[in-house]
């Protein structure tokens, strides 16, 4: 049996493939690195961002909220976002089902909670805004499973996490290094 390693490795810094049958090793793409280190290079926002999502998170169920975080990083592309919330989902006890689920909620809805779905959608609404504006129906539904006071922590939750994925997604910062509840 033939082994490759690469240096984006879940297991300590090296992922291990073994090829089957006695074929050749797979060889895993290298790992990019990140661009720029920006919450090195700026600090003060970096910890204003830390202190914004701290804040943001206050009153929201954590499965929820891991939920609506992998659910805006898969739609902006952002992997070491991708990476960190679904490794924190895990974490607080959510299924890999419905984490993998999640890609295609609008045909696996009955993996999920109105309440849930309510979160999905309003998510995608905020996340992407196509329309240039969140739909009234959208905001509807949220508003009818939320409080006031946990809507506007929704709301700010995933407008946090979008600002996240704008720095990973720029910033080029590589996934599969962060261990769970790290920067929780």
């Amino acid at each position: 049996m033939t082994t490759t390693t690469n240096n984006s490795a879940t297991d300590g810094g090296t992922a291990t493939a073994a090829a089957g049958g006695g074929g050749t090793a797979t060889e895993y793409a290298p790992e990019e690195a990140p661009r720029l280190d920006w919450a090195a290079l700026a600090p003060d926002v970096y910890k204003a961002m830390v202190r914004l999502d701290a804040a943001s998170r206050k009153g929201i169920d954590p499965k929820l909220l891991e939920l609506v975080k992998i659910r805006a990083s898969q739609l902006n592309h952002c992997a070491f976002c991708l990476d960190m919330h679904s490794k924190d989902a895990l974490a607080a006890g959510e299924s890999v089902e419905r984490i993998v689920q999640l890609a295609a909620w609008e045909e696996s809805r009955h993996f999920y909670t109105g309440k849930e779905l309510a979160a999905i959608e309003l998510t995608e609404a905020v996340t992407v805004l196509t329309d240039g504006f969140v739909p009234d129906e959208v905001y509807g539904k949220a508003a009818r499973h939320f409080e006031e006071a946990e809507l506007a922590q929704l709301i700010a939750a995933i407008t946090v996490i979008n600002a996240w994925n704008r720095f990973g997604v720029t910033c080029r910062l590589a996934p599969g290094h962060y261990r769970p509840g790290a920067h929780a």
